[in-house]
């Protein structure tokens, strides 16, 4: 597979017809590729709820757009309640010279995406779907 304008431009289109304004394309060479490795295409608008990945921190690399990587701290209250409070804002955005990141294992996070965008994910260990308990809405 080959990634270029072609390939970019086939994903932006399948996200803005998508209801949920995002698609991603699958790199892994087999399904029992003991990776992740994907191509995430954003709309604005998408909704990416907040998130962790308890066994594994993630890059992202962005091929072109702009959004913002958001990562958040847990904190327990006086009545041992969870909560989430942003500490880090990260803008995404080849044009401006901002091209990736790293989240942490186990750092709750979540993109704001201000323009069309995509971006490349890679992860430790086989795929699987979030837990609930991994996943977080404000």
């Amino acid at each position: 597979m080959e990634i270029n304008n072609n390939c970019l431009e086939q994903l932006l289109e399948e996200a803005a017809q998508s209801p949920r304004l995002r698609q991603s394309q699958d790199m892994r060479t087999a399904p029992t590729d003991g990776s992740q490795r994907m191509l995430n295409a954003l709309m604005p608008g998408t909704q990416v709820p907040i998130h962790r990945h308890p066994l594994t921190s993630e890059t992202v690399i962005c091929l072109s757009g702009k959004l913002d990587e958001v990562i958040f701290e847990e904190t327990i209250d006086t009545e041992g309640n969870s909560q989430l409070r942003e500490t880090t804002r990260i803008r995404l955005c080849p044009n401006e010279g901002n091209y990736g990141c790293q989240v942490p294992q186990g750092a709750w996070h979540k993109v704001e995406v201000y323009e069309p965008s995509i971006i490349f994910e890679a992860k430790d260990g086989p795929y699987a779907p979030a837990a609930p308990e991994d996943i977080r809405n404000l």
